[in-house]
């Protein structure tokens, strides 16, 4: 047991987390004389340091993702979708939603075309939630962070919160406040010619270095701003702002997180940073899907395909799926730390 234990840690520790990396940025820091115990020289190691491992996770991964998602283009999705009925077909839609680009504005066309094809309303934005919040890469990077129960534990809620939300909605019955333009359009059935694997590497790497050129200035911003925190924020402010003596500290996190965007590879050096700093583990996660799922720029790309209504509704579901998530992993936080 003990010789398990001790190869999951040096996996977590020195494989997903790279720790050896930021040794060695240390050692050739301190050996070109920055000195990496004052704030200048901290802030420069954390930069270099948490800018190669975010980058080079997020090439594994994305290579990794997109093979798999190679068998799930929209029009098969359509049909897996379309064989399953009832609560069965919203667990579905949100594990499928795993497999699925990583910000919510790249999920939104999707949505917009399953719903064109018919699907019922209640699946889509199943899919809709969990494409963001709880992708495969998700998981890997907070378990890099955060260790392995944090990980799972997040990503079973965040089905949890896609798979009820999709199921509200259906309840609720609010196809008329689907936009006409999509109620009556049309998805066109193309013929799919079956790829090899020499076209699957190509479409994976394609969608790696697309990806790469699309969020690399967003990972530069958060690991700039992560290091300021971790290294010029004074630890007493941000306990009092985001730690236990503020009960409020998941919502503030929530609705900070909204007028943000940014995937998940731009908030975790964010989240590295508060969490080093003292807030409390829910608070760190309530920001992180408030970013990814909650986003100004996706609010705004969907308003285009659903009426008012509808996307108060979507927003006040994820909302308070996100601030009852935050309360629980402040609630077992020294459990699972």
């Amino acid at each position: 047991m003990e010789i398990a234990k001790a190869v999951w840690d040096f996996f977590q520790n020195e494989i997903l987390g790279m720790n050896w990396l930021s040794r060695l940025i240390g050692y050739l820091l301190n050996a070109c004389g920055l000195d990496t115990s004052g704030k200048i020289g901290s802030s420069v190691q954390f930069f270099i340091y948490d800018t190669i491992k975010i980058i080079v996770l997020l090439c594994v991964l994305i290579l990794i993702i997109s093979y798999i998602q190679s068998y799930f283009p929209p029009e098969r999705t359509k049909r897996i979708l379309g064989r399953f009925h009832g609560i069965w077909a919203n667990i579905i839609a949100a594990l499928l939603g795993t497999v699925t680009p990583f910000c919510s504005c790249s999920s939104i066309p999707l949505f917009i075309g399953f719903t064109s094809a018919g699907l019922p309303l209640g699946v889509t934005f199943s899919f809709l939630i969990s494409s963001p919040m709880v992708d495969l890469g998700s998981l890997v990077l907070l378990m890099s962070i955060f260790g392995w129960k944090v990980a799972v534990i997040y990503v079973v809620l965040g089905l949890v919160i896609a798979v009820a939300g999709g199921t509200l909605i259906e309840k609720l019955h609010l196809e008329n406040q689907v936009e006409e333009f999509i109620r009556k359009g049309k998805s066109l059935e193309l013929p799919r010619e079956e790829l090899r694997f020499k076209d699957r590497l190509k479409y994976s790497w394609e969608q790696v270095v697309t990806t790469a050129k699309k969020v690399i200035p967003y990972i530069l911003i958060g690991v700039l701003i992560g290091a300021i925190i971790h290294n010029w924020i004074p630890q007493e402010f941000i306990v009092k702002l985001l730690g236990d003596n503020n009960p409020f500290g998941v919502i503030l996190a929530t609705v900070a997180g909204v007028p943000m965007y940014a995937d998940i590879f731009g908030t975790i050096p964010i989240a590295e940073a508060l969490l080093a700093k003292g807030a409390f583990l829910g608070v760190v996660l309530s920001f992180m899907m408030g970013v990814t799922t909650l986003s100004l720029p996706s609010m705004i790309m969907l308003r285009k395909a659903v009426k008012p209504k509808l996307l108060g509704i979507f927003i006040a579901i994820c909302t308070v799926g996100i601030i009852v998530v935050g309360y629980f992993f402040n609630a077992i936080q020294n459990f699972i730390i």
